[in-house]
C-alpha cells in the first residue's frame, strides 16, 4: 500500500501501521442515510448506535430509506425508536436537504474537502466534525484530518508529547505534524484511532 510507505517515516505511526495492518477505504453510496446514521450516533456508544440504526431501517422493511420516505416519516415514529426531539429534527433536516439541494456522489465530487465541508454544514445539526467523517468513510477522501476529534488528540498527546493547555499551540502542533502525513492524512487518523483503540462510532470504520 502506497500509503504506509510514506507514513512510515513517522516512527510512531510505523509502529501503528506494524501492530494494525493496513486499512481499505470504502466509498458508501447512499450519503443521506449515512448522514442520518452519523448523526443517529453521535455521544451513543458504538453497541446503542447499532441498535438504534437497526430500528431505523427496520421503519422501511430493513431498507435504506429514501430522503422523501425520512421527510414523509412521523416525527413521533422516529422518536420511538430512541432519537431524541434534537435528532429527529436533524435527520429531517438531512432528508431535507438532499431533496432541495441534493447530496448525491456526482454533486460533491465536483467539490474539494472545504467546499463539501461548508456546503453541508448548512443543514442545522450537521457540523464540520460529522462532514469530516463522511469525507474519509462515505466518500473515500484520503487527506483528511479531523483536528477536532477526541480520539485523535488523545493519542496525538500521547504519542507526540504534547499539552493542549494552551489550546492554539496545541492545535499549531497538531497540523505541524499532520502535515507530514500529507496526503494521506485520513489513514493517519485511522491508525490514531487504533491506539488504545478509541474508533467513533461510526458505520463501517
Amino acid at each position: 500500500m502506497e500509503y504506509t510507505l510514506h507514513l512510515s517515516k513517522d516512527k510512531k505511526i510505523k509502529k501503528l501501521i506494524d501492530h494494525h495492518g493496513t486499512f481499505t477505504l470504502k466509498k458508501q453510496k447512499n450519503i443521506c442515510t449515512y448522514l442520518c446514521a452519523s448523526i443517529m450516533s453521535q455521544q451513543l456508544s458504538t453497541k446503542v448506535a447499532d441498535v438504534i440504526y437497526q430500528r431505523f431501517l427496520n421503519l422501511y422493511d430493513g431498507h435504506e430509506p429514501t430522503a422523501e420516505q425520512v421527510v414523509a416519516t412521523a416525527p413521533e415514529t422516529l422518536r420511538a425508536i430512541g432519537l431524541s426531539n434534537a435528532k429527529v429534527s436533524y435527520v429531517q433536516n438531512v432528508a431535507r436537504f438532499a431533496i432541495e439541494q441534493g447530496m448525491e456522489h456526482a454533486t460533491l465530487h465536483k467539490m474539494n474537502d472545504e467546499e463539501v465541508i461548508t456546503y453541508l454544514t448548512q443543514i442545522k445539526g450537521v457540523g464540520r466534525w460529522t462532514v469530516e467523517m463522511l469525507l474519509m468513510f462515505a466518500l473515500k477522501r484520503e487527506d483528511v484530518f479531523a483536528i477536532d476529534d477526541l480520539g485523535v488528540q488523545n493519542a496525538m498527546i500521547a504519542l507526540y508529547k504534547l499539552d493542549r493547555a494552551d489550546k492554539k499551540k496545541f492545535r499549531e502542533d497538531m497540523l505541524r505534524i499532520s502535515k507530514k502525513w500529507s496526503p494521506y492524512r485520513t489513514y493517519a487518523c485511522m491508525y490514531l484511532w487504533r491506539w488504545k483503540d478509541n474508533p467513533p462510532p461510526l458505520k463501517n470504520l
